[in-house]
């Protein structure tokens, strides 16, 4: 049960933060500061009610499989996990909260823009940390093969 759990909140997490990415990139590129305030309220809710316990139930589900494992590829992922949670935590989520009061506001300022930046960067680390993790998982899981080796024929 925790296998099916694992798979079904890390997918959900990580499609919920490639959404919400996505959306903020294309929205500040090519939408009115309407759009952009819409986009922000969505993420706000229904968005981070989702993400949120979505990212606590890979957390937990992952702690339960991973308990008494070893190896590599499990360590790489519990030295992830936690920068992850924190990130989300302490940067995404407020950031998340505050661009929308803002967005809300009609506050289209420098600072709103260099804390959209911030979020940006935040959430693009996490989005590489967690396709790390699942790529790991993967391989731990055998529907993903190391990558080969590759030689040179150039020394001989």
């Amino acid at each position: 049960m925790a296998n099916i759990t694992h798979r079904i909140a890390a997918a959900l997490a990580l499609l919920c933060l490639l959404t919400f990415f996505l959306a903020t990139v294309w929205v500040e590129l090519f939408g009115s500061h309407e759009t952009v305030a819409w986009v922000k309220s969505l993420i706000v809710t229904p968005g981070l009610w989702i993400m949120v316990p979505a990212m606590v139930a890979t957390g937990g589900s992952g702690m339960l499989i991973g308990k008494g494992r070893r190896g590599r590829l499990v360590e790489s992922k519990k030295k992830r996990m936690p920068f992850i949670a924190l990130n989300g935590l302490l940067v995404l989520v407020p950031c998340a909260i505050v661009l929308h009061q803002w967005a809300d506001q009609g506050r289209f300022d420098t600072t709103f823009y260099f804390v959209q930046a911030i979020e940006l960067l935040a959430g693009a680390t996490n989005l590489v940390l967690m396709c790390l993790n699942v790529r790991d998982g993967l391989r731990m899981t055998g529907r993903l093969r190391p990558a080969a080796t590759v030689t040179s024929s150039l020394g001989k």
